[in-house]
């Protein structure tokens, strides 16, 4: 028995390396299929090899976490994407990305690109936000190499993920970061070339400087459904300091009064925006609760 991390899967194949770099196409056992359990990219799994090299997973650890879109699990470290400009940021939809995050229990760290088309007052005022409520935050140009190297500092050693919207550059970080990273792939498996001009798949690649990074950049499950009223408050950050100064204990920090969230919004301790991306988010969590 060996262990392993499994690094790619193609329809009923599933690619493990193990410590010492060997890479083995493996089968999963009946039973997880029986038990509902799918193996995915990232999942730390123990094989049994056969004589003809190849293995099967006999047991599937726990998760840290799991990702929907892409299928992944283990992941600790989620790069957070947006563009100064072109296109222009939206705050709501990328405090959304932040709380999909929380909810996984992974770390996020946010990455203004394209820092060579804002200005200075600008850029304080975007990063400002997000350093405030305890987030990492690097601003980076593929132009200038602004940020490359604080980039690296973060992925180093992690299981990461890029997540943002189309047009911020994602893309074009991963190639910086590290050319030729997404040709890379054909490398893993003579076996592996069956399924690869006809299905989809998520593989997770090594960075040369340590760490590996999911080959699909960015997620598409932002869903808030699972997420209740309260448990709302928590996934952002820089408002659990003040909920004790709340005077209900039950309080939505919407309408109640003397409300400890609303008293730092009105000091500009919490950035407005946040605040109002957190009411709008409850709105909808409320909203699904009515159907």
């Amino acid at each position: 028995m060996i262990n392993g991390i499994i690094i790619k899967g193609i329809s009923s194949f599933y690619y493990v390396k193990t410590k010492n770099g060997h890479i083995y196409e493996c089968k999963a056992r009946g039973i997880f299929r029986k038990d509902g359990i799918i193996p995915v990219v990232g999942d730390r799994v123990i094989i049994d090899v056969k004589d003809d090299d190849t293995g099967v997973i006999v047991e599937i650890s726990e998760r840290d976490n799991c990702l929907i879109r892409p299928p992944a699990a283990n992941i600790n470290l989620a790069i957070i994407v947006f563009a100064f400009a072109r296109p222009d940021p939206n705050l709501n939809l990328l405090d959304r990305f932040l709380v999909t995050i929380e909810k996984k229990d992974i770390k996020a760290c946010i990455c203004f690109n394209k820092s060579d088309l804002t200005d200075a007052e600008n850029r304080f005022r975007m990063v400002s936000i997000y350093e405030r409520a305890g987030y990492d935050v690097i601003c980076t140009s593929t132009k200038t190499g602004e940020g490359i190297h604080e980039l690296k500092i973060q992925l180093k050693d992690h299981i990461s993920v890029f997540a943002g919207p189309s047009g911020v550059g994602k893309s074009s970080l991963l190639n910086v970061l590290q050319p030729g990273l997404r040709l890379r792939t054909g490398n893993i498996s003579q076996k592996a070339e069956r399924g690869k001009h006809t299905t989809r798949h998520v593989e997770l690649l090594e960075l040369d400087f340590g760490g590996s990074v999911l080959d699909t950049p960015g997620f598409s499950s932002l869903e808030v459904g699972d997420i209740d009223e309260e448990e709302l408050t928590y996934m952002f950050p820089e408002f659990e300091p003040y909920i004790g100064d709340c005077r209900y204990s039950g309080c939505r920090h919407l309408n109640e009064p003397h409300c400890g969230i609303k008293n730092q919004v009105q000091a500009n301790g919490i950035a407005s925006s946040r605040y109002d991306s957190y009411l709008l988010l409850l709105k909808e969590i409320q909203e699904q609760r009515r159907y």
